[in-house]
Parts: C-alpha cells; structure tokens; sequence
C-alpha cells in the first residue's frame, strides 16, 4: 500500500470492519472478463458467506475460475469545504483476496444461511421455506489475505 499513513493491518481492526458490514463486493474474472456483484453476507472465523441463485453469470465463473477479490467500505462520510481542492472522503475499507467454493448440500447450506442470518442481525432459530432453499446456492470464500485502509479517522 503506498498511503501507509492509512494502512489498516490489526487483524481485531479488520475483523471489525468486517463484522459490521452489511455489503461486500465479490469480484472474479475469467479470460480476461472482470465482474463484480454487491451482496450481502455472513462472516465467521475468517470465511464469508453469500446466497445465491444455483445458476447465472456469477455462478458460472466461479465454477471457471474460483480465484476472487472481495471489497467492503463504510463509515463514509463527505468533508465539504469552501474551496474544491479541499474536499475529502472518510471512509473505512477493506480488500482482499480468497478462494469460492459452492455449497449445495442441505447441512452446508444451512448452517451457511444461519451465519449469513445472524451476521445481518436476525435472532434465530431460524425457519427456511424448503422450496426456495432447496433452489439456494452458497458461495463460500476463505479469505487468504485482507488489507485496510481509513481516511479521516
């Protein structure tokens, strides 16, 4: 990172980011064909969550290509100022990097789904409509590596 002034690398501090987010966006590529989606998601012990349909574009490069980037951001909040140049942003974000697998058997996917439920705030126990269940895909990525960065904090 070139600002290390606003480098973020306490793992706490990350995790933190992390666990109060409520969006990330999941980036893959495949021959040279980027693609990035915004999802919500669950986290725990250094693996994120995401639901899906079992089919569709993010889908099908995954299976391609299981390499992905991840970005998270908040705490965001605009520095006015009289004169243009003086303008900032505050803001809070992560980058990193892992490895997707799809989960598709029931006892993945649920636990998957209780993770994602709990991180986004909902008390369980948790009931699933075993119709839309059933059609559900999990995306499952271990994070490998994530940094941070902050300005104006």
């Amino acid at each position: 990172m070139r600002r290390k002034d606003k480098e973020i690398n306490v793992p706490d501090v990350l995790e933190g980011i992390v666990k109060r987010a409520f969006v990330c966006r999941l980036a893959m590529s495949v021959n040279d064909e980027p693609y990035v989606v915004p999802l919500n998601f669950g986290y725990r012990d250094g693996v994120l969550y995401f639901h899906s349909a079992g089919e569709g574009k993010k889908i099908e490069m995954l299976r391609k290509n299981n390499r992905v980037c991840f970005e998270i951001d908040l705490d965001h909040e605009m520095v006015v100022s009289d004169k243009p140049c003086d303008w900032g942003f505050k803001y809070r974000s992560i980058i990193g990097f892992g490895r997707a697998e799809l989960i598709t058997e029931p006892e993945g996917k649920r636990n998957a789904f209780d993770i994602i439920m709990a991180h986004c705030g909902a008390q369980g126990p948790y009931a699933y409509k075993e119709k839309g269940f059933e059609k559900a895909c999990i995306i499952k990525v271990t994070i490998e590596s994530m940094t941070g960065k902050q300005s104006g904090y």
